[in-house]
């Protein structure tokens, strides 16, 4: 994956699935991220790990329909929430039970668990995986069969950014779909992780949509049990 310099637009995956590429920079490592949208069968646009939204891209998503909830997937992704919320304030918004205390300046209407919210019950089905720091929520959209995630595994195929490719590299992870080994040390507790990870892998999904890298359209499956055999699952 190239070093984006540009955010990208609105990108239609599938029937009312979008994504969202854009720029963003962790401990000097030029790792990207990326927003999905879904709009629910009744409607309703259902916006994933939001990153930054411009006059044009705000123009674009409500072209699609109304903004009913903002989630925060995990404790890392939630540095964009707050000027989300701002643009859409009647919406819903969600995160990790946890994150009220990181981000107390930022309103959480609900915690993310495995029981999904009446309003996307139908649309989308959640799983917290347990035994990790990172306390995130995937969530599985039938109808694509598209699993979003945010920080399961990374899938980098190369980078112009020399820090990044060597920090890749080192970590195994350069044009291979895996997790860094510095960032294993956030599974605290294995076995629970294995578990959820297994409910995860039981799912018919077709597409991996992660944060950062590609997404993964191919093997999806293998791709993602590959990428987590560390963890034997």
């Amino acid at each position: 994956m190239q070093d984006n310099q540009h955010m990208a637009r609105l990108q239609a995956l599938a029937d009312n699935l979008w994504v969202v590429d854009s720029p963003h920079a962790f401990a000097g490592l030029h790792i990207g991220t990326r927003m999905t949208v879904v709009r629910l069968s009744g409607g309703a646009l259902w916006l994933h790990s939001p990153v930054t939204i411009d006059a044009a891209l705000q123009a674009e998503i409500e072209a699609l329909g109304p903004v009913r909830h903002i989630v925060c997937p995990n404790m890392f992704h939630h540095m964009y929430a707050a000027p989300a919320a701002a643009l859409w304030p009647d919406a819903r918004r969600y995160g990790p039970e946890l994150l009220r205390r990181k981000r107390p300046d930022l309103r959480l209407d609900t915690a993310l668990s495995d029981t999904p919210d009446r309003e996307w019950q139908d649309d989308l089905q959640p799983i917290t995986i347990q035994g990790s720091l990172l306390f995130e929520t995937v969530f599985y959209h039938a109808a694509s069969r598209s699993l979003i995630s945010s920080d399961l595994v990374e899938n980098f195929h190369g980078h112009a950014h020399g820090f990044t490719r060597w920090y890749l590299r080192m970590g195994g992870i350069l044009d291979k779909v895996g997790w860094h080994p510095l960032l294993r040390l956030l599974y605290v507790r294995r076995a629970k992780a294995r578990a959820s990870l297994q409910r995860v892998l039981a799912l018919p999904f077709e597409r991996l949509i992660l944060a950062h890298g590609e997404i993964i359209t191919q093997d999806a499956h293998a791709q993602l049990r590959a990428g987590l055999a560390w963890l034997q699952v």
